[in-house]
């Protein structure tokens, strides 16, 4: 038996419980708490089955965790720690590699097949790709299929009827989002001779209009509200607050936020390299508030290590945040400063209102958040109430 910080480790997985922690912090996990705890429930679950340490492999990662969620469990669900478990009793010689090798089904070779498709041919990034074959699987997992992948016999009529069964559970911008890269999977399927026809052009359309709304932004107030709710006495909050600033200040897309890397900053000049959408790479000035709260987070917040990334997280190794990562963080920024939850691009919006309110130009607003064409930038038109009010006209009867 071994117990650590009130973790106890018990049955066949105990010997390797003190090396195991010992792993977590040579990789940077800063508690291993957690991962002892999953540790130990694990080699419980190994005696009650009556299997050894050895036995351990993904088949039986995978019937671990459905046992913890069948047992009520609500935390940790994920098989991610588990499999740094696995990764660990392979590196001492527990567990033999070839246990952890799994046959691929016929999902898992098309998607494959796609990714490499969408990286050779389409030229996307990583966090593009990722998104693309995140929906395919989705819609092959839709499909009726029994044993082997079968796509020739897949019709318009089942493609309607994936499109509005998720048009009704998202909004009109990700149903929009989704046709476009079901269009992808489908000009994939063809090129690869997957199906006899081509698909592509049966995905309806989804019916909306350009600039039939106002773009939502938050006032000064809520701004100066989010960036409050930081704690900056904490790296938590230094982090958060250089990202909440080059948000609302530059309106960058959480995506370039998420790769800005140490090398883009010219800290001698004052300037920013933006990697934005299509490999494009524009430089913006770099405003005085917002370079003191990054050196703030790079001097106190941000852990030592090699990651080339501004931005890292903060718990277990400091990896990359992904774009979702900087969005969490804008979500928890509003429930501290018990404003509506908004995503990042909101405050991409708030930049651009907040430009034309201190008497900036459309070409302007344009320019700084990288439009390629005008029409993008007419949709805050609207909102720009002072040349709307130099071309309204009186009202009849009124001097």
């Amino acid at each position: 038996m071994v117990e650590q910080r009130n973790v106890r480790v018990t049955g066949p997985l105990a010997p390797y419980a003190l090396g195991f922690k010992e792993a977590l912090a040579r990789q940077g996990y800063r508690s291993s708490c957690a991962h002892l705890g999953v540790m130990s429930q694990a080699s419980r679950w190994l005696s009650s089955q009556e299997l050894g340490a050895e036995d351990l492999s993904i088949s039986h990662v995978e019937k671990f965790a459905t046992w913890r969620r069948t047992a009520g469990y609500v935390t940790n669900l994920s098989i991610h720690r588990v499999t740094l478990l696995l990764d660990y009793l392979t590196s001492v010689g527990v567990v033999t590699p070839v246990e952890l090798v799994t046959e691929k089904t016929p999902l898992e070779l098309v998607m494959a097949r796609y990714t490499r498709y969408l990286i050779g041919e389409r030229g996307l990034s990583a966090s593009s790709v990722r998104n693309y074959v995140e929906m395919a699987r989705t819609f092959l997992s839709w499909l009726p299929v029994e044993g082997e992948l079968e796509l020739a016999g897949l019709n318009t009529a089942a493609i309607t009827r994936f499109v509005l069964a998720e048009c009704q559970r998202c909004k009109v911008s990700s149903a929009k989002v989704m046709t476009t890269r079901l269009r992808s999977l489908l000009r994939f399927f063809y090129l690869e001779g997957l199906t006899p026809i081509a698909l592509a052009p049966a995905v309806p359309a989804v019916a909306s209009w350009r600039q039939s709304s106002l773009p939502k932004a938050l006032n000064a107030r809520d701004v100066a509200r989010l960036l409050k709710s930081c704690d900056r006495r904490r790296p938590t909050g230094q982090r958060d607050f250089a990202v909440l600033m080059l948000l609302s200040r530059l309106g960058l897309r959480a995506g370039e936020v998420a790769g800005l890397q140490l090398s883009d900053i010219d800290w001698r000049h004052g300037g920013l390299v933006i990697r934005g959408k299509g490999n494009r790479e524009d430089r913006l000035p770099l405003p005085v508030d917002v370079g003191e709260a990054i050196v703030a987070w790079l001097q106190r917040g941000r852990p030592r290590c090699e990651n080339q990334l501004v931005f890292t997280k903060l718990c277990g190794p400091p990896g990359a945040l992904t774009r979702n990562g900087i969005s969490a963080i804008v979500y928890r920024a509003c429930e501290r400063a018990e404003l509506p939850a908004v995503g990042a691009h909101c405050l991409r919006h708030t930049a651009a209102t907040q430009m034309l309110q201190a008497g900036g130009s459309l070409a302007e607003v344009g320019q700084v958040l990288r439009h390629r064409s005008p029409e993008t930038t007419s949709l805050y038109a609207k909102v720009n109430r002072r040349s709307l009010v130099a071309v309204v006209r009186s009202w009849p009867g009124r001097s």
